[in-house]
């Protein structure tokens, strides 16, 4: 019986009158995608497990609605926990270089941080009044006033000596005395002095030098009383500084009592200001300096400052945080620098906090692919996740880009879970090659790529589509509509039982049919616009298709499709280019002849033919072997080529095809070029499934009816594929007019005997095929091949001992 497949078999409709809604408006929508149930339980698990190392990764082809799946089972969940702390960076006062972070409660850090400029400010104006007020005076006056009288006295002393010592004394400043020898009440001049000689100048220089050391010891004690002074006004400065501060302090020590760091950086912060008291006394209009310059020389209170780093509102829920360009510094936070008087400078205000930062306490979304191209953004993840803390390194700093002085700022521990998001052969490679991912990335969910096509299936993928619809503000959908994109969406997955569940596409169809819907000003998307869409699309990627097709219309390719020919069959490729898919016919030739059991695969010679080509003819050889010449040497040598192929061949779709134009040659039977063939063989004959089964009979369709639409064509295609079959109207209205036929078989014997007219022949209890029959043919030829071959050798060994006889 000729295996003819019925039109039913070819597409597989979908009922419309199925459906209790007449436009997809009526249909409630999805919150979840469907066909997701294991990918959405791995997501649930990754995010709800509290144990280190359970970080997920959602793997499935792009545009599967992988990333919108995750964003919003997450934020669905973000809402239902709080918020994580808040987190400031302050300045440290014992090392600059190393600023502090603080934790604060959710929505607390923006309090603090204008606690902070309230009280500086209030010290701005509380410190000049307290050092101009009577009670600082008075006590300024009295430590002045007793080191003044201390250091009259010591003068005094000085005056009384030099009289003794007959020396006029002259005290210009605290630190410079000069004084000359009296001589008879009178000053002497530096003359007169060189005039005097002998024993008076002696006692002159005596007395001279005695007056000389007290005058140092006087001295000496002026500047220890200087000292004193200084160190008495200090103390003195320092008691009014505390106590004007201390009692503005301790208030913010009480209101954030709760953190034992806030209480440390107040302490340290009390006796920075102390210490810098006359930054909140100087007046920067009294400051002696050109105006220009006064903003270099003005006191900074910056050091005061808080960098308020993470903060929430205080009724904020969780954070979900999808980083779309996760370089390094976005991810783990940066130092920014200022540049002034041409050098890069920079303090704890300029720390900026990354995605994970951000992130901290909730979820980080991140593309895998956009994180694996970023250079050491996905090392830094990985050491961020070991530690359980960020730390902000500069990578100009660290690898020594920059000589500039950087901060190293203290790090912030983090509790947060990374979801990664890519293509499965990432996740993959990432598995094999890299250790840590396996403890990192513990949880994997793999978003299907298709699902069955059931009642249940069916209607929720209805209201996918009118969820979809819904939220881009698409026109409503008729129930003919939806089935059509059903259809179209089993065809898609090349599988009539199937399909798909890629949102994106889904969503791509929808939007351009609502564009052909509304230029035709229609309130509703139908049948014909889904149609439309189908076919503008065909038609704005089909070029290289045409161009073929108009090739083998001129006989520049050389494809037959009437009549009948020996060692010639018309074999179907399949060809994706920029998101087409079409099928293509080849010529496939095959000679034979007498020779040591190869075949000669010529595509592999000339380096034109892959791996999976080449294994497909060595299976070849091997059922040709063990079918037809078992007692007997395989003494045939065949080739095979693609004839008027100039690019790469791969995959082994054609091996069946490449094994009928072999059987023809040797049995001599010509092969209908009306029919063109596709499907891959095993070793024992069977026919195995093939990809792109659609548009390879399609695309044949296609030659044939430019060729004539009243002749007779059909296609060859495994049994296995039947289950793939959705065919466009075209075909199926050919095949009921009886133009057009589609034959599915299991074995080559049932294809050959489609191809040549001729029944294949089973082999007897002997082995024995009937001479009459197609593999009859085949023994008898591989028979003759194996005696022409040993009569051959035998005489040239006959001859090559006549030959050594006669040398003899």
């Amino acid at each position: 019986m000729t295996p003819i497949l019925a039109v039913s078999q070819l597409y597989h409709k979908c009922d419309f009158s199925l459906f209790s809604f007449t436009t997809t408006e009526e249909l409630e929508p999805l919150e979840d995608p469907i066909g997701q149930k294991n990918a959405l339980e791995a997501i649930d698990f990754a995010a709800n497990i509290k144990q280190d190392g359970y970080n997920l990764f959602a793997m499935g082809a792009s545009g599967s609605g992988k990333h919108s799946t995750v964003m919003s089972f997450l934020q669905k969940k973000a809402i239902k926990e709080k918020a994580p702390s808040d987190w400031c960076y302050v300045n440290n006062f014992k090392d600059p270089r190393k600023p502090i972070a603080i934790e604060f409660p959710c929505g607390q850090a923006i309090k603090f941080k204008d606690d902070m400029y309230e009280l500086i400010e209030l010290l701005k104006e509380i410190l000049p009044a307290a050092f101009e007020g009577n009670a600082y005076r008075n006590e300024f006056e009295i430590i002045n006033q007793k080191y003044i009288d201390a250091e009259s006295e010591i003068f005094k002393n000085l005056q009384d000596e030099a009289k003794k010592h007959d020396i006029s004394m002259n005290a210009s400043s605290r630190n410079r005395v000069t004084f000359a020898p009296v001589v008879d009440g009178k000053v002497i001049t530096a003359a007169e002095y060189n005039a005097i000689e002998g024993e008076e100048k002696e006692k002159i220089d005596q007395k001279v030098n005695e007056f000389e050391k007290i005058v140092k010891e006087g001295l000496n004690k002026v500047n220890e009383l200087n000292k004193a002074q200084r160190k008495e006004l200090k103390s003195l400065e320092k008691k009014i500084t505390q106590e004007s501060v201390e009692s503005l302090i301790d208030e913010m020590r009480s209101k954030y009592s709760y953190s034992k760091k806030i209480i440390e950086y107040l302490d340290a912060l009390q006796n920075d200001v102390i210490r810098h008291v006359q930054d909140f006394l100087v007046k920067p209009d009294e400051m002696p300096v050109m105006p220009f310059m006064k903003d270099l020389y003005t006191p900074s209170f910056s050091r005061y400052r808080v960098n308020l780093f993470i903060t929430h509102e205080e009724n904020a829920t969780s954070a979900v945080v999808y980083e779309d360009n996760p370089i390094h510094q976005n991810l783990i936070g940066k130092i920014e620098h200022l540049s002034q008087v041409g050098t890069l400078v920079t303090d704890f205000s300029m720390i900026k906090p990354g995605a994970l930062h951000r992130a901290n306490g909730g979820y980080l979304v991140l593309d895998a692919r956009n994180l694996l191209m970023q250079p050491f953004a996905y090392e830094e993840l990985k050491r961020a996740l070991r530690s359980k803390e960020i730390r902000i390194e500069s990578l100009a700093q660290q690898y020594s880009f920059i000589s500039t002085t950087s901060l190293e700022p203290e790090p912030i521990p983090i509790d947060v879970k990374v979801v990664l998001i890519g293509e499965r052969i990432l996740y993959y490679l990432l598995h094999h090659y890299d250790p840590d991912f396996q403890e990192l990335f513990k949880v994997t969910a793999d978003f299907e790529d298709d699902i069955v096509r059931n009642d249940d299936n069916i209607y929720l993928y209805a209201r996918m589509i009118g969820t979809i619809a819904k939220k881009h503000n698409l026109l409503p959908l008729t129930s003919k509509a939806v089935a059509r994109i059903i259809e179209q969406s089993s065809k898609e997955v090349s599988h009539s039982a199937k399909f798909s569940t890629h949102l994106r596409t889904l969503s791509d169809l929808l939007k351009e049919a609502d564009y052909w819907a509304k230029k035709e000003n229609r309130s509703v998307v139908d049948i014909d616009d889904i149609n439309k869409v189908l076919q503008t699309r065909i038609e704005r990627l089909n070029r290289i298709q045409r161009k073929l097709y108009e090739q083998i219309d001129e006989g520049t390719i050389m494809i037959s499709v009437t009549g009948s020919a020996v060692g010639k069959i018309n074999a179907l490729s399949f060809i994706s280019m920029g998101g087409y898919d079409f099928g293509i016919a080849s010529r496939i030739t095959a000679r034979t002849r007498i020779g040591k059991g190869e075949i000669i695969d010529i595509e592999r010679e000339v380096e034109l033919g892959g791996p999976l080509h080449s294994k497909g003819v060595m299976i070849l050889s091997s059922y040709l072997g063990s079918t037809y010449a078992k007692n007997i040497p395989l003494s045939l040598s065949a080739s095979l080529v693609f004839e008027q192929s100039y690019g790469r061949v791969d995959g082994d779709s054609a091996s069946s095809t490449e094994l009928y134009a072999i059987l023809s040659s040797l049995s001599n039977l010509p092969i209908k070029q009306n029919i063109a063939v596709t499907g891959s063989v095993n070793q024992f004959g069977e026919i195995q499934p093939i990809g792109g089964v659609n548009e390879k009979i399609e695309g044949f369709f296609d030659i044939c009816m430019r060729r004539d639409k009243n002749g007779f064509y059909g296609v060859i295609i495994p049994e296995a594929n039947i289950k793939h079959l959705m065919l466009k109207t075209e075909v199926l209205e050919a095949v009921e007019k009886e133009n057009f036929a589609i034959y599915a078989v299991k074995t080559i014997n049932e294809g050959i005997e489609i191809l040549t007219g001729v029944e294949a022949g089973e082999a007897d209890e002997n082995g024995i095929y009937p001479s009459s029959s197609v593999n009859g043919m085949v023994m008898a030829r591989l028979e003759e091949f194996s005696k022409n071959a040993k009569d051959f050798y035998h005489k040239k060994s006959d001859n090559s001992d006549e030959e050594n006889k006669t040398d003899k």
